[in-house]
């Protein structure tokens, strides 16, 4: 019997590895969070902490008499435009009186009779001189009293102001003013402090912030065009945008922390 060879094939056996992947803990959102917020309160601390707001103080002779420092508080906050801009708006709003008024053709004063009678004139159909097409008639869709007042939160309000105040100091548009309360009431005497500081007035106008105290002092200044004062209780963002410069005296310094700063 013929014998029959079988042929083996050799198969290559092929040997898969795993590539093992070291794994990578994911911290949860909640902690990366907390870690970004920690960061920005570690660098606006750090910001707040070399922030520099020492200037000098001026006397009525235009010289450095010294140096104070101004609250960060005050100063050295954080500018928020959009809040300025919601603050003047009301400030603005609030000024309006609203005290336009016309008369209605209910209102004005004339006869109810029927001008003529209705048909065989020729005319248009009338029923009344006080009528808006006639003269001295009453006023269609005419203003009326209107109460224009806008409100706005206290903290907002103070928020605002201090926005402008370090607006302004960042500017270079803060001067602090000392031995104003020794000044003669004379408009010579104040235009020569005004010389003194290189402050010009007429375009740039001028805010003196003093105290109520310094009544006497305010005669020298109260018929100057562009110079305006207050107080630091009185003063809010609309004054203080308003005007180019802020002369601001030295005992205001302290009675803006006194108002600013107070909590409720």
């Amino acid at each position: 019997m013929a014998t029959v060879k079988a042929k083996v094939t050799k198969k290559a056996v092929v040997v898969k590895t795993k590539v093992i992947k070291p794994v990578v803990r994911k911290e949860p959102k909640a902690t990366l969070v907390k870690k970004e917020v920690a960061l920005k309160n570690v660098s606006k601390s750090a910001k707040t902490t070399t922030l520099d707001l020492s200037v000098s103080v001026y006397g009525l002779d235009g010289k450095v008499s010294g140096k104070m420092s101004l609250p960060t508080e005050i100063f050295g906050s954080e500018v928020n435009k959009k809040l300025i801009a919601q603050a003047v708006r009301v400030y603005q709003a609030n000024k309006r009186q609203g005290n336009a008024s016309t008369k209605t053709r209910g209102e004005v004063d004339g006869s109810t009779r029927k001008i003529y009678k209705q048909k065989g004139t020729g005319k248009a159909r009338h029923g009344s001189l006080r009528a808006p097409i006639f003269v001295k008639g009453g006023i269609v869709h005419g203003p009326k009293p209107k109460d224009f007042n806008l409100e706005m939160p206290k903290k907002m309000r103070r928020k605002a102001l201090l926005s402008v105040l370090s607006g302004k100091f960042a500017d270079g548009e803060i001067k602090i003013l000392s031995g104003l309360e020794k000044i003669n009431p004379k408009t010579k005497d104040f235009v020569s402090v005004l010389k003194n500081l290189e402050l010009v007035t007429g375009k740039n106008k001028v805010l003196v912030i003093a105290p109520d105290a310094f009544a006497n002092a305010k005669r020298s200044f109260s018929n100057l065009q562009g110079i305006t004062s207050t107080s630091a209780q009185r003063l809010n963002a609309l004054e203080a945008i308003r005007h180019k410069m802020l002369l601001i005296t030295k005992e205001s310094v302290s009675e803006m922390e006194k108002y600013l700063l107070k909590t409720e």
